[in-house]
Formats: structure tokens, C-alpha cells, sequence
């Protein structure tokens, strides 16, 4: 754990000035916006409900928020300003890569870092008291989705897939996962093949389960409509580990081919009475059916305001609380330990589904595994 150079100018203070968090939160292109958007309506929500309720210790919380955009190098140099500001914590972050690059400097910094939603494995490259996580790592939902391919009778396994950490990440874990078990992966390099292409390919080696490992909305827009419109594929189960179909836009710019895609989201079959009263908050804020990204955001919050109340503002001591947290989320009960592989201070584990949108109702969403 890495100790800062001077106290927290966060410290704890008695003059009635707020108690401010950073927020990291993709709200630009190439970010993906959708998500970022229900990410910060559930942070809002909840700084919300925690500033009704008296805030921290009568003083209120602050959200100070700034656009990461998708870009680990713009995160990171966030992360400075945000020291400088003297937040209290950092929260949020969607994309995984950038979530990377934010917790890295966190550490370096001595600032915690509550990460709501990414979920690479590796979030800093040495075990940090620094960072905790609510999102479930990669490995271990990811493997949830192999179990379901297996289970539903895919054992031949394509994936259109583009460069990156967490695309190679996920590729990894699938192949670990399906090939003891008599299953084979096939990457179909996106960077190289026009969608037109990827279906010839996709044809000639008898695959049953195509997987998007590529952004949203293109190429995995792209990919989609071509597959659906080749009746040589007509059999072949498309799915979306990442859960690029969660949010409305999918189904939106696909219409009825935005239908029968698995992918995993992260939320119970029944959600808890605090549950069901932040779903109807959030779906007003939204206009819209919340994701489970929007309830990590709320999460996050709740679970940093009780770090708060119970050990007070000074950064060193909320690092040294990660361990002591017993917080009923809107999606059970928040703890967070020490997980084998895991860096950092984790949630073990978010509930896990494997869903897709009703072919009849594609708003809609059918479970169609749990782990």
C-alpha cells in the first residue's frame, strides 16, 4: 500500500463544506455514452438520497464528475486533478481499460478508489489496500457465460474479435473455460475481415455461437445485420458476453434483430425492497428502464457514504475500511475481501445473469442462466 506524502487535504473538516467524491464517468465518444449516462444517473440518484438523509455528518455530498471519454490517458491525468481538488475518493468508470489506468494512479497517489463498473481482472498490476470493486471480475463471469454456452449446447465457438486488453482478456478466459470440456474457440480477427467477410469465414468452419468481442455500436452493429441476412447462418446463436444489448440504443438501431442475443448483466432475479424503490427513481431519471450499470452507480455511493460516516473523511483511513463494509445494495448484501488473482479489495460476487431480449418483446428481457 502506498502512503501518501502529506495528510489528506480531504481531512476531516467542521466548517459545513461538502464532502466531495471524483466521479469517472465515459460521457463522450468514443466513451460509451449510454452507459456512462445510467452510471451517473444512479451516482446523482443516490448522492441524492444520502444528502435528503443529512449527508455526512450534516455536511452534503458533492459529486465533482469529469468525462474520462474512453481514454486511460485522460483518466489518469483526471485522477491528478481530482487529487489536487482534494476529493475525498474517487468512484465510477465503465470501460475497463480506463478503470486500469484510473486505479493504477489512485494507488500511486494514496486516493481510494471505489471502481463501479469495470471489470478486467487485473486493475492494478500489485495487490493495492487502495482500490475496491463492486462490478464482478472477468474471469469469474465470464466463465458463468462459457458454463451457459455448454450448457445450451454450443461447443463449437466463434468470436468476431477486435485488439485490446480486455477483448484478449475474455478470450483467454472462454478458451480456459470450454476446452477442458471438449469446447473450441475460433477468433476471427475484426481489425482484418468486413463483416461480409467474417460470415464466409463463419460458414466454412461449422461454428454454432458467434461472440461480439468488439465495440459498440460498430463493428458489432455491422456484424449483426450481416449475420442475420445470411442463410447460411440461419442456425447460429449470436451472443454478447460484454452486454453491449442491455441498453436501449441496441434495441433501438436493430429493431427485431436486437432479439435472442445473450449476455450477462449483473443484477438478481428479484431485487429487494430498496431495490425496487431505486429501479422506480432511476427509470423516472433515465426516461427509461435502468441498467444494471445505473445501479452500480448506485452502489458505489452507498456503500462510500457508509465508509464515510463510520470512519470519517481522511483518505488513509477510508483505504483501511474496505474490509469492515457491510452495506445492503440494492442487489444484496455488499462485502468486499481479498479474492484469489483479484489485485484489489473485491465484491465477491454481484449477482450474475445470462439474458437476452424477448424475439416477442425485445423490450423485454428473458434469464436464461444464473451463477
Amino acid at each position: 500500500m502506498n502512503t501518501p506524502p502529506s495528510p489528506s487535504p480531504a481531512a476531516e473538516r467542521t466548517d459545513g463544506s461538502s464532502v466531495q467524491i471524483g466521479a469517472l464517468v465515459p460521457l463522450t465518444r468514443p466513451g460509451w455514452i449510454e452507459a456512462g449516462r445510467h452510471l451517473l444517473a444512479g451516482l446523482e440518484l443516490a448522492v441524492g438520497d444520502v444528502n435528503d438523509a443529512g449527508g455526512i455528518g450534516g455536511r452534503p455530498l458533492e459529486l465533482v464528475v469529469r468525462d474520462t471519454a474512453a481514454d486511460p490517458h485522460r483518466a489518469a491525468a483526471v485522477v491528478d486533478e481530482l487529487a489536487r481538488l482534494g476529493v475525498a475518493a474517487l468512484v465510477g468508470e465503465y470501460h475497463s481499460v480506463v478503470a486500469r489506468a484510473a486505479a493504477a494512479r489512485a494507488d500511486a497517489l494514496g486516493l481510494p478508489f471505489l471502481c463501479s463498473s469495470a471489470v478486467l481482472d487485473t486493475l492494478t498490476e500489485q495487490p493495492t489496500e487502495w482500490v475496491a470493486r463492486l462490478a464482478p471480475a472477468q474471469s469469474h463471469s465470464w466463465q458463468i457465460y462459457a458454463e451457459f454456452l455448454l450448457r445450451a449446447g454450443h461447443r463449437r465457438i466463434a468470436i468476431a474479435a477486435e485488439s485490446s486488453v480486455y477483448w484478449a482478456s475474455g478470450a483467454r478466459i472462454l478458451r480456459a473455460y470450454l476446452a477442458p470440456r471438449g469446447g473450441t474457440v475460433t477468433e476471427l480477427d475484426m481489425r482484418a475481415l468486413t463483416p461480409t467477410a467474417m460470415c464466409d469465414e463463419l460458414a466454412s468452419n461449422r461454428a454454432t455461437a458467434l461472440l461480439l468481442l468488439v465495440g459498440h455500436p460498430q463493428p458489432a452493429m455491422s456484424i449483426v445485420k450481416s449475420v442475420r441476412r445470411d442463410q447460411r447462418l440461419t442456425e447460429i446463436m449470436i451472443g454478447a458476453p460484454a452486454g453491449q444489448p442491455e441498453f436501449a440504443e441496441w434495441a433501438k438501431l436493430l429493431g427485431d434483430d436486437s432479439a435472442s442475443i445473450p449476455f450477462l448483466r449483473y443484477l438478481p432475479e428479484r431485487l429487494s425492497p430498496l431495490g425496487a424503490q431505486v429501479e422506480t427513481a432511476l427509470r423516472e431519471r433515465l426516461a427509461e428502464a435502468p441498467s444494471f450499470v445505473a445501479f452500480e452507480g448506485y452502489d458505489t455511493v452507498a456503500v462510500l457514504t457508509d465508509v464515510l460516516r463510520t470512519h470519517g473523511t481522511d483518505q488513509a483511513r477510508t483505504a483501511e475500511s474496505w474490509s469492515r463494509v457491510a452495506v445492503e445494495g440494492t442487489r444484496g448484501k455488499i462485502r468486499f475481501s481479498r479474492t484469489p488473482g483479484i489485485s484489489v479489495w473485491q465484491w465477491a460476487w454481484a449477482p450474475i445473469q445470462v439474458v437476452d431480449r424477448d424475439p416477442i418483446e425485445p423490450n423485454r428481457f428473458r434469464i436464461l442462466h444464473a451463477g
